[in-house]
């Protein structure tokens, strides 16, 4: 019998500009957290690396090209639910061109100030509040 997982790993990345600001993106309404900002990612796949996930779904979404060996591993937040999500975020200072919102999402630059000051995802809020300046 095929076991059921009981948790989803998600990625996401919080990528600063030459000005220090983070990447942020707003969800699709209808989606689950819609309308709320977030730092870009998605869920990784069975057998997917996650910092391999975590470049796709950044060309997936916004058509970035990141490379992998600039992303740095930094902190992770759980949500609990059925199945429960666990959210790893990468940092990095990598420089990119202006990203396309490719799903049709909002997207900016922003201040630590600034992203604190709008509605987040609860996991993004905590970990927004890990990053620090």
């Amino acid at each position: 019998m095929k076991k059921i997982p009981t948790w989803i790993l998600v990625v996401a990345l919080a990528l600063r500009d030459e000005k220090g600001r983070l990447l942020l993106q707003q969800r699709l309404p209808g989606k689950h957290h819609g309308g709320l900002w977030e730092f870009p990612g998605g869920k990784v796949e069975a057998a997917e690396k996650p910092s391999l996930a975590l470049v796709r779904e950044i060309a997936e979404e916004l058509a970035l090209e990141l490379d992998p060996g600039q992303l740095e591993p930094a902190f992770f937040a759980e949500e609990t639910g059925d199945p429960a999500v666990v959210l790893n975020l990468y940092t990095s200072h990598q420089a990119v061109p202006q990203p396309q919102g490719l799903e049709g999402q909002a997207w900016g630059w922003f201040t630590l100030e600034e992203a604190s000051a709008l509605p987040l995802a609860p996991m993004d809020r905590k970990l927004l509040s890990r990053i620090g300046g």
